[in-house]
């Protein structure tokens, strides 16, 4: 049973979204500060999140930055703001997708599915079948069976979209993925209005494996097309 934490200082939308989750297949906690918050997921192994951006104490923003520092585990924020660097900005910390309010229930039932799928799949705490599928490209090495990636030998800890972003790239060495391709592969979902998301990941996934994020030896740009995992002979 999947564990999801609420995290609001409305308790009117705390009551909703309870409603929109009320299933047997989910397990809720609720927290009305980013503290609390925290705190909520150290002692209960919590497997994805829904965070407010504005709450007192710690804000949504800051709980999250804080949160990356110790789990991988999915992040929805919740804002009641609609513009776009709001948006990126709260990708910039970590989290993994946003819904603005009022929410549609269909919709936020479809994103915590997904993110829940992905996150028990490649980066959670259910095992998948061994693979046995490792493939290496330059000093980068990713273990599909173990779900773990090392550069130069050393451990790199990433989040499951950051994983499926770089398992896409690697599987595929060479070949240009726009951002559309890679937000329908990787997020299953239509490609619509993609772009910032997809650029904010890449950018933090180069920052965790490239030497010099600003000249990437891995991680390609192809000006107007899209991205590539560059194979080095």
């Amino acid at each position: 049973m999947a564990k999801i934490l609420i995290c609001d200082d409305d308790a009117d939308i705390v009551a909703a979204l309870r409603i929109y989750l009320s299933s047997s297949d989910y397990e809720l906690y609720t927290a009305s500060t980013g503290r609390e918050a925290l705190e909520c997921i150290r002692e209960n192994n919590i497997d994805l999140v829904l965070m407010d951006i504005m709450m007192p104490e710690m804000d949504g923003l800051a709980a999250t930055a804080r949160l990356r520092e110790e789990f991988n585990i999915p992040v929805i924020l919740l804002t009641a703001k609609s513009e776009l660097s709001d948006k990126v900005l709260g990708l910039n910390v970590g989290a993994d997708d946003y819904v603005t309010k009022p929410f549609d229930p269909v919709e936020v039932q479809a994103r915590v599915r997904s993110h829940l799928r992905r996150y028990m799949r490649l980066g959670g705490r259910i095992e998948p079948e061994p693979k046995k599928d490792v493939i290496t490209i330059g000093g980068v090495e990713l273990d599909d069976a173990a779900k773990s990636v090392t550069v130069d030998g050393e451990p790199v800890s990433l989040t499951p979209i950051e994983y499926n972003i770089l398992h896409l790239l690697m599987r595929n060495p060479n070949r240009v993925f726009s951002s559309s391709q890679i937000y329908e592969l990787v997020w299953n979902e239509n490609a619509i209005g993609s772009e910032g998301s997809v650029a904010v990941h890449i950018r933090h996934l180069r920052e965790k494996i490239e030497i010099n994020p600003s000249d990437p030896r891995h991680i390609k740009v192809v000006w107007g097309q899209g991205y590539k995992m560059e194979a080095r002979k």
